[in-house]
């Protein structure tokens, strides 16, 4: 698990492609500094293992699926990715519960400065749509952001200046794929609530009881 605080701006190095997958090199400090071998890593939000690292990189192997699912498929040489270790127990819990694994790449489509912050809105599909909700949480390329309004196939978030200073975020343009990852206590709900296997169990969770006891 990770908390989508971001702790450093790593860069690729390298990019060792296979027939279905690849190996990324990423040249870091911060995240190098205990790191073994079979930790986990989280880059531009996905949870990936490394499998080899010196004292200024570290690899990561990422297979078919991801890179199908992922902007970590349009990465080249050069370019910089957010980085963050797996939360140790007892840490600190500055963003929100964020697992890793991508519900789907979502684009760009409008930003526009706002007094100090920046307003981005990401059109995205409707896998990760079901968990947006107004002041919520949302993981975008690993940033715990919070969601300030959405419609139909779209919501927008706003940017402080230290969040785009040391993110990948402040890079960022119209276009640009971005990884997202719904909050995964949504998830949750969501399983109880709709799964087939809770019908006639005279379950009293619904999402009228949930609203009125203030959970969503």
């Amino acid at each position: 698990m990770f908390t989508g605080i971001i702790e450093e701006l790593g860069t690729i190095r390298n990019i060792r492609r296979g027939a279905d997958s690849a190996q990324l090199v990423i040249s870091a400090e911060k995240v190098l500094e205990d790191v073994q071998v079979g930790d986990s890593i989280a880059i531009n939000g996905v949870c990936l293992t490394v499998v080899h690292f010196t004292t200024r990189e570290f690899a990561a192997d990422v297979m078919a699926e991801t890179l199908s699912k992922t902007n970590l498929g349009k990465l080249t040489p050069g370019d910089p990715v957010n980085l963050e270790r797996a939360l140790r127990l007892g840490d600190r819990l500055g963003g929100h519960l964020v697992s890793g694994h991508i519900d789907g790449a979502g684009t760009i489509i409008r930003m526009e400065r706002h007094d100090i912050a920046t307003l981005i809105s990401i059109q995205a599909p409707r896998e990760v749509m079901r968990y947006i909700i107004n002041k919520g949480s949302v993981a975008i390329d690993g940033i715990s952001l919070t969601v300030v309004d959405f419609e139909a196939e779209h919501f927008r978030v706003s940017l402080i200046p230290h969040t785009a200073h040391a993110t990948t975020l402040g890079l960022k343009k119209v276009g640009d794929t971005v990884n997202l990852e719904g909050d995964v206590i949504g998830k949750y709900i969501e399983r109880l609530v709709v799964s087939p296997e809770n019908n006639g169990s005279g379950s009293k969770i619904s999402l009228s009881f949930l609203a009125e006891h203030g959970f969503v």
